[in-house]
């Protein structure tokens, strides 16, 4: 295999893909802008003008700046790659390995060139995340959180980061190294076991690290949940009310965990804004999804692309090519798993951004599954209601450019979910 043809597949697919990004971001501020003025005549007694005008500077702003991010992670991903970042990050690595006890080395230097990469990418999106949370989000009336408290949540990621990441990475690699050319296979099972024990431990031990959590204390509403999942046959280890508005605005509830461990969370933000009817109602949708098997798809789903992915990742790691074409020499002396990882890591989304609005056109029928399977539970009234007070308080744009939502909407748009619903 030469890596000319790989090297020109990356930079076309890359430049491909960031031509449709900017394509289908300036088509959205664009439709966005023109249609401020005017609340759509299916919202005019629901929506004033203010909240539409509200949504509509809301969703630009945030355009405009991914426009910005898009540009400089372009520039990030090429210099990554073609241009030599990884190589010579690596060679850094690789000499400063050379400090630790023989045995160590190997290891070492791999999982000290995945932190270093990690560490500098980190960092790299740091001013964007806090241009996003600060500025944008606070402009807006969205973020609640400060400067300490975001650096907090950051420390705390970063170690649980490290806590979990750094065994399963070690161990992925130890199986790269050791388990010969069906490597991938063990990687995958021991990739499966680990995502199993998050979704186990995530409710009780991850999630209060951030937040804190407490059981629905609101009578009424608790037996009109209860009452739902019963005739649901839906079973849930506890209803939960999590303080969401110590950070952000935004409002939303959403299922935890896996098998016996599965939580019902609620967002402070969410039961402040809705009455009873309308939270049962939103419950109901989320209890859609499992009626249809959504989530148990996704899994399943997401197991075989893991699966996929690393066999070919079994094959790639194995062509020098594959190295040279994304601007790496690979190691002569040293393993060359971690930059296999790394390279695959990198160029992967390039790749996987075509299939976008295959995956959005999925999810969103998958929506539309869940809200009929909610107005056969409860009220469609009562959804309608949340979903459009939910649109307005999260300043979700009435007036998306149709392409742009069909690309890349996982949820469809408000108009149409609300005749569906209608209907």
């Amino acid at each position: 295999m030469s890596p000319l043809p790989l090297s020109l597949a990356f930079a076309v697919a890359l430049a491909l893909s960031l031509l449709v990004k900017f394509w289908l971001s300036s088509r959205q501020i664009r439709h966005v802008a023109v249609h401020r003025g005017q609340v759509p005549a299916a919202f005019a007694g629901s929506v004033t003008l203010s909240a539409h005008q509200k949504a509509a500077d809301y969703t630009i702003a945030r355009a405009r700046f991914g426009l910005l991010a898009l540009a400089f992670n372009a520039a990030v991903l090429l210099s990554w790659t073609l241009l030599g970042g990884l190589h010579a990050l690596n060679g850094w690595v690789l000499d400063a390995s050379q400090a630790l006890p023989a045995d160590w080395q190997p290891l070492g230097y791999q999982l000290g060139l995945v932190a270093a990469f990690v560490l500098i990418g980190g960092l790299l999106d740091l001013p964007w995340e806090l241009w996003s949370t600060f500025r944008i989000e606070q402009a807006f009336g969205f973020n609640r959180m400060t400067l300490g408290m975001y650096f907090g949540d950051m420390l705390k990621g970063l170690a649980v980061g490290a806590l979990l990441g750094l065994p399963i990475v070690a161990l992925i690699l130890w199986l790269m190294g050791t388990m010969g050319p069906l490597w991938w296979l063990w990687a995958w099972v021991a990739w499966m076991g680990f995502q199993l024990l998050v979704m186990v431990i995530y409710p009780s031990v991850i999630a209060p690290l951030f937040n804190k959590f407490e059981p629905l204390a609101d009578a009424s509403l608790k037996g009109r949940v209860e009452r739902l999942m019963a005739r649901c046959g839906f079973a849930a280890k506890g209803l939960f009310v999590m303080d969401g508005s110590r950070r952000s605005a935004h409002g939303n509830a959403y299922f935890s965990g896996f098998g016996p461990a599965k939580r019902v969370v609620f967002f402070d933000t969410l039961l402040a804004k809705l009455n009873g009817g309308e939270v049962e109602a939103v419950l109901a949708h989320e209890l859609g999804h499992f009626k249809h098997r959504h989530i148990t798809k996704r899994i399943v789903l997401a197991f075989v692309m893991s699966l996929a992915g690393l066999a070919l990742l079994g094959w790639l790691a194995q062509q020098p090519a594959f190295y040279l074409a994304l601007g790496v020499q690979p190691n002569f002396d040293a393993p060359n798993d971690a930059l296999a990882l790394l390279l695959f890591m990198l160029a992967g989304p390039v790749f996987g951004f075509f299939v976008t609005p295959l995956a959005s056109h999925f999810s969103r029928r998958d929506e539309f599954q869940a809200d009929a399977y909610a107005c056969a539970q409860v009220s469609g009234a009562d959804l309608s209601s949340a979903l459009l007070k939910l649109h307005e308080d999260n300043a979700g744009t009435l007036t998306p450019d149709p392409i742009y939502a069909r690309f890349y909407y996982s949820h469809p748009p408000a108009a149409e979910r609300l005749a569906a619903l209608a209907s």
